[in-house]
């Protein structure tokens, strides 16, 4: 018990070391991705490193009979060496020592990958996840060769070398520590593990909500379309905390000041409108919370909504201090009783705990109004509903869960651009450098990735940022032929027949583009996605074709990995015969004669649901209401039906034939 509270208490103060009796006895220090459990990459030459007392010599044995020395730097006491490593094998030990010993113990070789990305990767299999049968998954979850790194989320302006860990470092897998980390990155080294019987280390670097630009250097975005001003600007300050701030604190007050002038809650001197105890609210309409936007009349809108909900106070209350709950908000709130402002938050995970001070609360009517900005994505009060609530104490608790008056103050379409904290995950390059930067010299097979959503609305940008971002990857981790398998984005939201002017398929298009660099490949998960949770809870299948990728074109074994892939197409009479190319591990498509997912479109340029089914290799696509087809396209909705698989389930990724 000793040692684990030490372990546990030098994470919490951010020490960068390995084990936790080397705290007290020795001079050597290893940055926190060296641990007890830890998988190093078998058949390769790893780098381990560290501080010691300066000029001083490191001897570094492993223990698969592998020996390397430094001389710690003069000045910085920096040190380094490289060792091969040996086929999968393990436990071992690496002892470190400049006169004092440092051990790393219960070292594993075998493959390791990075896994990363937003909210669909970061999923737990419990926690806020809950994914589908997650109770048996955790208990079943007894595979000490199956190793755990979960990074802590953080920002940072600068590449830094700090890294911590939730569970302390590296863990091996089980009931215990699997909980908490990301259900897809597990399946993904469970289905290794089953298919190569070597140890598996999974590294999970995620945060939900973010975008591409924030996991991508410096360096390279300042060569992308888009991001070349923002780079110069950040270079001009030197990269200097404060003077980032100050740059930031002043373009926000100059968008607080244009926004006031579009958002119809306020008035032209920014005085607020709506959030007075004697407006007349009657003509707003209602809106049941705990819920999203998107699950409401407003599906497709992000911007700034105002909410106000009347509470009756008891006598006893008046003139007291009370506590106001409102559960997660998505994104930026500000909050008014009585039209007085009391509070102010952001981000679209925390839950909101506010006070009301007791000289504005009186009893009987009371009056609550909430400024809601949804900054893109999902939006609204967004419960749950037993944290939505207003007490005094353990006193009575009234609930806010149920009707409120809502009225859409102004669209993010109609807004200036947001200026964003540089201390936001969402803000370029912070998360490469506070949570990829730490792990540059750790040696990986490949990487996973899950992230795309919060880049829908930008597919063009998107194009060309997520290539940058794997040639970034690629270049910083010193292995330009890197495998990189990615996820394409679910269906989400509610399904149409025909929808040309999807954002979520140009998104799907624009992440597909990535295949044309080399040792690339995309999972299809356009029939997993839900219309009303962005979080599909089957992550189990979606780790069991993520994992054939690696299986079949890093490993190279003999199973099937992808379905057939959009190659052309003829116009024969009315209908069009689409053609496919079969990947190098794919398997053909199983026939059927009502596939669905199609749409079709004459030199009118309006596109109509379609009739198809297969014909060997071919699926034929017709409609009665087009006479002369000219473009037909595939799952190009943001939650369409589609059909067309292999037998083993993989399925044809969304295409269409026209560009327009």
């Amino acid at each position: 018990m000793k040692i684990a509270k030490t372990i546990i208490c030098g994470a919490a103060l951010g020490l960068a070391v390995a084990v936790a009796p080397a705290l007290v006895q020795a001079r050597v220090v290893m940055p926190g991705i060296f641990t007890d459990n830890m998988v190093l990459q078998r058949n390769d030459t790893i780098t381990l490193f560290g501080t010691a007392d300066k000029g001083k010599r490191v001897t570094v044995k492993a223990g698969w009979g592998k020996e390397a020395t430094a001389i710690a730097d003069a000045a910085t006491g920096k040190w380094s060496v490289k060792i091969a490593t040996s086929d999968a094998g393990g436990p071992y030990t690496i002892t470190v020592s400049d006169g004092k010993k440092l051990e790393l113990k219960n070292v594993m070789l075998g493959e390791v990958w990075f896994c990363s990305g937003q909210s669909n990767m970061e999923m737990p299999i419990a926690g806020w996840g809950k994914i589908k049968d997650y109770e048996k998954e955790i208990a079943a979850a007894d595979y000490p060769n199956i190793r755990l790194y979960l990074v802590k989320q953080a920002t940072s302006v600068v590449p830094i070398d700090k890294i911590e860990s939730p569970l302390g470092g590296w863990q091996e897998c089980s009931p215990a520590t699997v909980p908490e980390f990301s259900s897809l990155a597990y399946f993904f080294a469970r289905r290794l593990w089953q298919e190569l019987g070597v140890p598996v280390g999974v590294v999970a670097s995620t945060w939900g909500g973010t975008p591409a630009e924030a996991w991508t250097s410096a360096e390279t975005l300042k060569g992308v379309y888009g991001y070349s001003e923002k780079m110069a600007a950040l270079e001009k300050t030197g990269f200097a905390r404060d003077a980032i701030m100050a740059n930031y604190h002043a373009d926000l007050d100059a968008w607080k000041s244009s926004v006031h002038k579009i958002d119809k809650g306020y008035a032209a001197d920014g005085t607020e409108l709506w959030t007075g105890e004697d407006f007349d609210d009657t003509s707003w309409d209602e809106m049941n919370v705990p819920s999203y936007l998107e699950q409401s009349e407003l599906s497709a809108f992000d911007g700034v909504v105002w909410f106000r909900r009347t509470v009756d106070v008891p006598q006893e209350w008046a003139g007291k201090e009370l506590n106001l709950d409102l559960g997660a908000i998505d994104d930026e709130d500000i909050v008014y009783w009585n039209g007085k402002k009391i509070a102010e938050g952001s981000g679209y995970n925390w839950q909101r705990h506010y006070t009301v001070p007791s000289w504005l609360v009186k009893a009987g009517r009371n009056v609550i109004t909430v400024r809601d900005f949804d900054t893109g994505g999902e939006g609204g009060l967004t419960g749950p509903a037993d944290a939505m609530a207003l007490h005094r104490g353990g006193e009575q608790v009234i609930s806010l869960a149920g009707a409120w008056k809502y009225r859409v103050g102004c669209s993010l379409a109609d807004m200036p651009a947001v200026p964003m904290s540089p201390e936001s995950s969402s803000f370029p390059t912070t998360l490469f450098n506070a949570m990829v930067n730490p792990w540059l010299q750790y040696r990986f097979k490949g990487v996973i990735w899950y992230q795309g959503e919060a880049n829908v609305g930008r597919a063009d940008e998107y194009e060309t940022l997520f290539k940058s971002l794997i040639f970034d990857w690629r270049k910083h981790f010193g292995d330009s032929d890197m495998p990189f398998y990615f996820v394409q984005l679910a269906n989400y939201l509610q399904r149409a027949d025909v929808q040309p002017d999807s954002q979520w398929a140009a998104l799907r298009e624009a992440q597909a583009s990535a295949l044309g660099l080399e040792n690339t490949g995309m999972m299809v998960n356009i029939d997993l996605g839900e219309a009303t949770d962005i979080h599909p809870k089957n992550k189990q299948e979606v780790g069991r074709r993520l994992s054939a990728l690696a299986l079949a074109y890093t490993y190279g074994l003999e199973v099937p990995a992808e379905a057939p892939v959009y190659d052309g197409y003829e116009v024969v009479g009315d209908r069009v015969r689409v053609s496919f190319s079969m990947p190098a591990k794919g398997e053909p498509l199983a026939q059927s004669q009502a596939v669905e997912g199609f749409t079709i479109a004459d030199p009118d340029r309006v596109f109509h649901k379609a009739q198809a089914y297969t014909d060997g290799d071919v699926v034929v696509v017709y409609s009665p209401e087009v006479a002369m087809p000219v473009a037909v396209r595939y799952g190009w909705a943001d939650n369409p039906e589609c059909t067309l698989q292999t037998a083993s389930g993989f399925h044809v990724a969304p295409f269409r034939t026209d560009n327009w």
